[in-house]
């Protein structure tokens, strides 16, 4: 894997705090709520240091590589077997959303979008490992890339486009993944790495 230093030409966002009044949507971004010289340091240390892997996802009736990369971290006992222990880094971070929500997370997945080519389709996360109406916390390092949203049944409501700046914190609360989609698409610019840590709350299986 190619690793950059071109870290000063990551932007934060200026917007600081916001919230979007639109029906069902529960949702706060908080630009620069990483500052960037700490967030050049974080991004440094995921970009080298996780164990970042391809995964196989289903698409419909046969199995594809997923365009981006993934770590998975979390208490085993809920997180599952696979999930690896929480590193020093996740823990600093886990702990600076937790006091900034007010929420207590238990995982994280890191997705890894290492150029325009990499995107994750619209979706909403699942909800029989993380219930109904989660929490997520979505933090961002390196390329700004946009986040789109669009509502399920009411097509009355435009899509909104949310740009994810370097250290931006994205909380996404009630019942946003109930009624709403999301996606990151694909863009034909250059672009650098992105990385997109998810702090979840999931719950053990029975």
């Amino acid at each position: 894997m190619t690793l950059f230093n071109d870290t000063d030409l990551f932007t934060s966002g200026t917007e600081g705090k916001k919230t979007y009044g639109l029906p069902d949507l529960d949702l706060m971004k908080y630009d620069g709520f990483i500052p960037k010289e700490e967030a050049d340091l974080y991004y440094h240390a995921l970009l080298q240091n996780t164990p970042w892997h391809e995964y196989q996802m289903p698409m419909y009736d046969k199995l594809v590589t997923a365009p981006r990369m993934i770590a998975w971290y979390g208490e085993q006992e809920e997180a599952g077997e696979s999930a690896l222990p929480w590193t020093q880094e996740l823990l600093e971070l886990r702990g600076k959303v937790e006091k900034e929500t007010g929420i207590s997370f238990n995982a994280v997945l890191l997705n890894l979008y290492r150029d325009g080519n990499d995107s994750v389709a619209w979706h909403s996360d699942k909800e029989h490992k993380i219930g109904k109406n989660p929490s997520i916390a979505s933090l961002t390092f390196g390329q700004t890339r946009p986040f789109r949203l669009r509502h399920k049944t009411d097509k009355a409501i435009g899509q909104i486009e949310i740009p994810l700046h370097h250290g931006t914190l994205l909380l996404m609360s009630g019942t946003t993944n109930t009624f709403w989609e999301h996606h990151i698409p694909k863009s034909a610019k250059e672009m650098l790495p992105r990385i997109n840590l998810t702090f979840r709350r999931v719950r053990k299986l029975s």
